[in-house]
């Protein structure tokens, strides 16, 4: 790529051509600040509307500021990033917004992790230097997954980008005009009546508490403080790898074993392992798999443990509703075995077990209540939290989470392989169940688990795994953009695939909307995704069918693989959802 050569600052420096000012600068390690620009490299998606002109520069020679989120480099360019002009300008737009934000910072959902609030402290500005009207809308928490308050939202439009460009499920964008404008769903509808998937892509780009969690705290509060309850936990595997970074940790530190002493300081009874019911998906999904192709079955075979996937196929796709895995996500597959099995086992009225489920991604809060997910019309996950929710629990309780020490989950509920772990990542849960495919179809021992050719972050990725006589071809698609383009292919008679894994989020799990906020940077997302490949490679069983508590399981309650009582727990069905 050819490059520029630009002055930053009175210092010459060459950066390539096409560059905005404020990536130049990146380069540079200079720090310009903004609110509104967003740029997912890896996505293909850059939000450069230039509405909150926070980013404005001189650049010499041109009488007006010019925003460097919008304005590009060129040869000669010579840009000043703090004049007395810059800086003032930057305070009077900060104040601006302000003016017509709310002042409730102590009691705020992003209290200290919130963009705006955290420029008007670098600035120095310390009163409302303007009075007037203020915005005031109603608040939306219909979903059970997002939170909207938009008399926080400062126009950035960041979620709009993601929501449109990234995952084109086109939920959000600018309505009505002047003071009245608002980034809202159209027709102003609450968001439990639209398309959206609850990924929580949106919430994870929001610089400001416009679009939150659900917050599920109080909740689990009470559940541990009632003496009649018995309440267990269940910890994904994209939490471990994450959970760290809350308390000031190196993205990617592996905390497993601190999590687990966390719980249980808590006061949750059993600490419980999601990577075994990923072990326990994987013996359904891949029995599922290989009766399809033995039996000619529909193919591909799509995974279907990503629920803001399974909601925006349902909307988007409902004649395809034929192809996916029939297997319920592990988190309800855990819910349904332990207020079953593990209740009978220990003598517990269902009624009075609590489960909560600890995730990184907060479209299963609206998952845990979908009534065709539960068994004999009760729900088998009372509560899910995200992975920043687990972390306000902990720093609540006074908890130092940095000096615990490791401890391991319950049993028989806490046993997992390898295969579960990678769940959390994308590539992980096709890899995971070709790992137990291959051995069942062929007879023979896997001795190379690795399928390194479905892991990274490309957004379609393709294998092709001899299976027998069988090239068995693979797709994998992260972020519902790319699981669209799949889909496309697939009803166009395009596609020639047997297995396809489609995950949400961009990295998957990893990468997920109730994760600590990573600011759409691609490095935190690897960091993550080679701490989950750690942990795998650390285990001493690598494959689900190898897990003994989950053929156990079998033994004395479920029965066959793939046989009737498994899918009378462990199996769903899907709805065809209007296309709004």
């Amino acid at each position: 790529m050819d490059n520029v050569k630009i002055k930053l600052n009175d210092i010459e420096i060459s950066v390539p051509k096409g560059s905005s000012i404020v990536d130049a600068a990146k380069l540079a390690d200079v720090n310009i600040p903004t609110l509104c620009h967003l740029n997912l490299h890896d996505l293909k998606a850059v939000n450069r509307v230039a509405s909150c002109r926070v980013c404005m520069v001189e650049i010499e020679g041109r009488r007006n500021l010019a925003p460097a989120c919008a304005t590009f480099v060129s040869e000669g360019m010579n840009i000043k990033t703090h004049t007395p002009r810059v800086v003032n300008a930057r305070r009077t737009i900060v104040e601006l917004l302000l003016s017509d934000h709310p002042t409730d910072c102590l009691i705020c959902e992003k209290n200290q992790k919130c963009d705006l609030q955290k420029l008007a402290a670098d600035l120095g500005v310390r009163k409302l230097k303007y009075q007037g009207a203020m915005s005031t809308y109603e608040r939306d928490c219909s979903s059970k997954s997002i939170y909207r308050n938009l008399d926080k939202c400062i126009l950035c439009r960041r979620c709009e980008t993601m929501c449109n460009e990234v995952q084109t499920c086109g939920i959000l964008s600018a309505v009505d005009r002047g003071f009245e404008t608002v980034v809202a769903p159209a027709f102003g509808l609450p968001m439990s009546e639209t398309m959206c998937t609850f990924c929580g892509q949106c919430v994870a780009v929001c610089p400001t508490a416009a679009l939150t969690e659900i917050n599920n705290i109080p909740e689990v509060w009470n559940a541990l403080n009632d003496p009649k309850k018995v309440v267990v936990v269940q910890t994904a595997p994209a939490v471990r790898v994450a959970l760290g970074e809350e308390f000031g940790m190196e993205p990617g530190t592996i905390v497993t074993g601190k999590m687990v002493t966390a719980l249980r300081n808590l006061g949750f009874n059993k600490v419980f392992d999601t990577d075994f019911a990923a072990d326990l998906t994987i013996i359904e999904e891949a029995s599922e798999f290989a009766h399809r192709l033995q039996h000619g079955g529909r193919l591909p075979i799509l995974t279907s443990c990503c629920p803001a996937w399974v909601k925006f196929f349902e909307h988007q796709f409902p004649d395809l509703l034929d192809i996916p895995s029939s297997c319920k996500s592990p988190h309800e597959m855990f819910g349904a075995i332990a207020k079953t099995y593990y209740a009978k086992k220990m003598n517990i009225d269902p009624k009075d077990m609590v489960v909560v489920s600890i995730m990184p991604c907060i479209a299963k809060k609206y998952e845990a209540a979908r009534q065709e997910l539960g068994n004999d019309g009760a729900i088998n996950v009372d509560y899910v939290l995200s992975t920043r929710e687990l972390g306000l629990m902990l720093k609540e309780a006074g908890i130092n989470f940095a000096t615990l020490e490791d401890s391991d989950f319950d049993h028989p509920l806490g046993e997992s392989t390898g295969a579960g772990v990678i769940f959390g990542t994308t590539g992980g849960v096709i890899e995971a169940a070709l790992r137990t495919a291959y051995e069942w179809l062929t007879g023979q021992t896997l001795e190379q688990v690795d399928f390194v050719q479905l892991r990274g972050l490309d957004g379609i990725r393709e294998a092709t795994v001899k299976i027998n006589d069988m090239d068995v071809k693979i797709g994998v698609a992260h972020g519902l953009g790319n699981a669209r383009k799949l889909l496309e292919a697939i009803r166009e008679g395009k596609a020639d695939y047997h297995a396809i894994e489609i995950m949400a989020c961009p990295g998957g799990c990893i990468g997920g909307g109730g994760q600590p906020y990573h600011h759409g940077d691609v490095e935190i997302i690897k960091k993550r995704a080679a701490a989950i490949y750690r942990e795998d490679k650390g285990k001493a069983k690598r494959k689900s069918h190898e897990n003994q508590d989950v053929i156990k399981l079998y033994k004395e309650f479920l029965g066959e693989f793939y046989g009737d009582k498994a899918h009378e727990l462990l199996h769903t069905h899907y709805t065809k959802r209007e296309k709004i």
